[in-house]
């Protein structure tokens, strides 16, 4: 969600910045054959909500609603129109009733606003409010106020509005027959904040000074604004700022709310797990598609998690639809989304989803007309095609372990009885390793980080790879991927980051988007990757040490992928203890990290095992 503050499109939509008012290709279309109203919509408590409508000129049909709730502002007010409409052009020509609406305690709407809004699951008076009745009652005021509706509402959202079209699920208001949540977050714990335990740290810095616009119950049109680092290398602005208790100590000076909420929740404690809406995600009737990308460096955990509950929860209902592209946060809403970084993704696949997966699906659900999209639609990395699925994970797939042998091997064959192997690495959190190779561009978490070529860590001493021989066939992993590593550290505290790559062989071409400098031959893509906190490894909710130089099980999921590792090329895995400045530096000493001095930082040698006695290895489903 943090790029908003950055004003980059994706953090709310890759429509945002036509809506508000940039040049758009609608402009003139929306202008000429739609009119916008202002309302403030009455909730049951009193509050009200400032809703903006779009409602078509022709007036001799009845057109169904198509409503987007955000904290991002439904920008502009007043006379203004927005120059793009819904979530792509097709449905502004095809006819909707747009609806645009500030969440509580946002911009124009009245109340107090809440991170991640808690949703109750009994609401026994007015007063116990959340997003899901705030939509309820949303709805049931346009349904009665908007003239010429055929009383069927659709939702849809990205990133944050994703939340917000997941909350719209929990209104389980009749008329409310389609909804999209895409690259929702479901768990600020699991998407944005952390991951697995560790912070997010130049993903969120940046976000929070924009995104607080107002920390009270007086609407504005006022907007947040951006912190200034003044450089835009943040590997020196972090590591200069010291611990994470400076981010106050030297620039919030405690003037952020939201921030201080973080801080003062490092764990997953009941603050967070009030706030994950998936364990709201049952007695679903609405139809729904949800949406991400295999690159989403934001909420990937949340459109996966958001699809799978779903499923689980509701198993009668048979209109619960998945799509997943290789796109970034919000990639699949505009632009071709052909590429990122390096890598070619066979041409434009954006279109495919826009015209052939989400316009279909609103347009059958909301105004009856055929559609024949699968229930899982999901692009196939490293080959570039677009499969279909009636389950996710597909049904034809075999575990397998990968597993990390002496030598930097990489096997699906388990090592041999004999000496219990390990390697070893020194972790410096006074000299951490960068997440991408330009320190110049780590003042943002670069989307291109995703996909990006490793052979820049190759003399790091405090990165291990493990590498498989020359593949003699096709592998195809698809699914999540689960890390068991048996490893030991000198201290009582550690990250640990497993990275998934996939390495190009020598022959390997470049391709038009490969940048200058840069030789496709010997490629080390990532895949996918992610960091655990280690003192969670047992429980996210109770933090606990390691006891120096014991051999600990620590197991974590990284997230789903759908990618084939071609004939000729090699798989590789990496493991190492930072990954800076896109997680924040862990002392290696056991304690409050929030709360940590630069004293408690200290040096400390982890041990990674290869043996039959502590084996450690990916668990992974193949395709057969």
């Amino acid at each position: 969600m943090k790029k908003l503050i950055f004003f980059i499109l994706t953090a709310v939509s890759l429509n945002a910045a036509a809506q508000v008012g940039m040049p758009g290709p609608d402009a003139e279309y929306i202008k000429t054959n739609y009119t916008k109203f202002e309302y403030q919509v009455p909730m049951r408590d009193g509050k009200k909500l400032f809703t903006s409508v779009y409602v078509p000129k022709d007036q001799s049909k009845k057109y169904p609603f198509m409503m987007d709730r955000t904290c991002y502002s439904v920008a502009p007010y007043g006379e203004a129109l927005k120059t793009s409409l819904g979530p792509s052009s097709q449905f502004v020509h095809d006819g909707y009733i747009f609806v645009y609406q500030d969440v509580r305690g946002r911009y124009m709407s009245e109340g107090i606003y809440e991170e991640m809004t808690p949703e109750l699951e009994v609401h026994q008076t007015n007063k116990d409010v959340d997003e899901g009745t705030d939509t309820y009652d949303t709805i049931d005021w346009l349904l009665k106020n908007v003239p010429n509706n055929n009383g069927k509402v659709g939702v849809w959202g990205i990133s944050y509005p994703g939340f917000y079209t997941t909350t719209a699920l929990l209104s389980r208001h009749p008329a409310l027959v389609a909804a999209s949540p895409q690259a929702p977050i479901a768990d600020l714990w699991r998407d944005d904040g952390w991951h697995n335990g560790a912070f997010f740290l130049v993903a969120n810095f940046g976000f929070y000074p924009g995104f607080t616009n107002r920390q009270d119950d007086k609407p504005t049109q006022r907007r947040g604004g951006r912190f200034s680092a003044g450089t835009d290398d943040g590997y020196d602005f972090f590591m200069k700022m010291g611990p994470m208790k400076n981010t106050n100590a030297k620039y919030y000076k405690d003037t952020i709310r939201l921030w201080n909420e973080l801080l003062d929740h490092p764990d997953y404690d009941q603050h967070w797990k009030d706030r994950n809406v998936l364990t709201h995600l049952h007695d679903i009737k609405t139809a729904v598609l949800v949406t991400g990308g295999w690159y989403d460096a934001e909420d990937l955990y949340g459109a996966i998690n958001t699809y799978k509950t779903l499923v689980n929860k509701n198993p009668t209902n048979g209109h619960v639809y998945f799509a997943m592209g290789p796109f970034v946060h919000g990639g699949w809403a505009r632009g071709p989304g052909d590429h990122l970084g390096d890598v070619d993704f066979g041409g434009p696949q954006g279109p495919h989803y826009r015209d052939d997966i989400e316009y279909k699906f609103f347009s059958h659900y909301l105004k009856g007309t055929a559609m024949a999209i699968p229930k899982i639609s999901a692009f196939q990395t490293g080959v570039n095609k677009w499969k279909s699925y009636d389950v996710w994970p597909p049904r034809n797939t075999v575990d397998k372990q990968l597993y990390f042998l002496p030598g930097g091997k990489l096997s699906f064959t388990a090592p041999a009885a004999g000496k219990d192997n390990f390697d070893e690495y020194v972790s410096d959190p006074n000299n951490p390793v960068p997440f991408v190779a330009d320190r110049n561009k780590t003042m943002d978490m670069q989307r291109e980080y995703m996909t990006a070529d490793q052979r820049f860590l190759a003399d790091r001493k405090d990165v291990l790879s493990y590498q498989t021989e020359v593949l003699d066939k096709d592998v195809t992993i698809a699914g999540n991927i689960w890390a068991n590593l048996k490893v030991a550290t000198t201290g009582t505290d550690a990250d640990f980051v497993v990275k998934v790559l996939d390495v190009y062989p020598d022959t390997a071409s470049n391709n038009k988007f490969s940048a200058p400098g840069v030789k496709m031959a010997g490629y080390q893509q990532m895949v996918r990757s992610e960091p655990i906190r280690g003192k969670y490894r047992n429980a996210f909710d109770k933090p606990e040490p390691f006891v120096p130089g014991q051999v600990t099980p620590v197991n974590f999921e990284l997230q789903d992928v759908l990618h084939t590792f071609k004939k000729g090329h090699k798989i590789m895995v990496q493991v190492q203890s930072t990954w800076f400045p896109l997680i924040d530096r862990n002392p290696q000493t056991f304690l409050n990290i929030n709360k940590a001095s630069e004293r408690d930082f200290k040096t400390a040698t982890h041990k990674i095992y290869t043996s039959k006695q502590h084996p450690s290895f990916l668990k992974v489903r193949v395709v057969e």
